[in-house]
């Protein structure tokens, strides 16, 4: 089920879109699975809570002769209360994780996703190692939080800037 029609976020071999295809949404989470359970052993055997049933799963598909490869980044966002969003589970397959294109797609392709249904407010939870990360890309930190038993910064994005990047 396609949920909306997106203009996607681009780099040179890689579209940022909401998964939508069968193929894409078991990527998705089987990816999230590697990442959340069997890398950074976050969760044991699943990452997947009830948050995914409301959520908007967001996927990095690695193209190959312009036809679509593989899943190679995932984000998911949802709104918590009427133009409050948030994001999570935000990740890379890892032999894509030095291309320097996928985290920054993933954040923005959420945010600008977020902003087109009347976002007032996008925030997430993330990890202390990836906070410049998301300075770079307009976020500052409003908190402490802990995620898993692991420290991690509440931050929030400057929607004025995304916002700019959807004219």
């Amino acid at each position: 089920m396609i949920l909306e029609s997106v203009r996607p976020f681009r780099s040179q071999d890689v579209v940022f879109q909401i998964a939508s295809e069968p193929w894409e949404i078991r990527a998705y989470f089987k990816l999230r699975e590697r990442i959340f359970c069997s890398e950074q052993k976050l969760f044991a055997g699943s990452d997947r809570d009830t948050l995914d049933e409301r959520a908007i799963p967001i996927v990095a598909v690695a193209r190959v002769a312009g036809v679509p490869d593989a899943i190679v980044g995932v984000v998911r966002i949802w709104e918590d209360a009427p133009g409050v969003w948030w994001g999570g589970r935000l990740g890379t397959h890892p032999d894509h994780r030095r291309n320097g294109t996928i985290g920054p797609g993933l954040v923005t392709t959420a945010v600008t996703t977020a902003c087109r249904r009347s976002c007032t407010l996008f925030r997430a939870t993330v990890q202390l190692r990836n906070v410049t990360l998301f300075e770079r890309l307009q976020w500052r930190t409003v908190g402490d939080a802990e995620v898993c038993g692991q420290p991690h910064a509440l931050m929030e994005a400057d929607l004025a800037y995304y916002r700019g990047l959807l004219r």
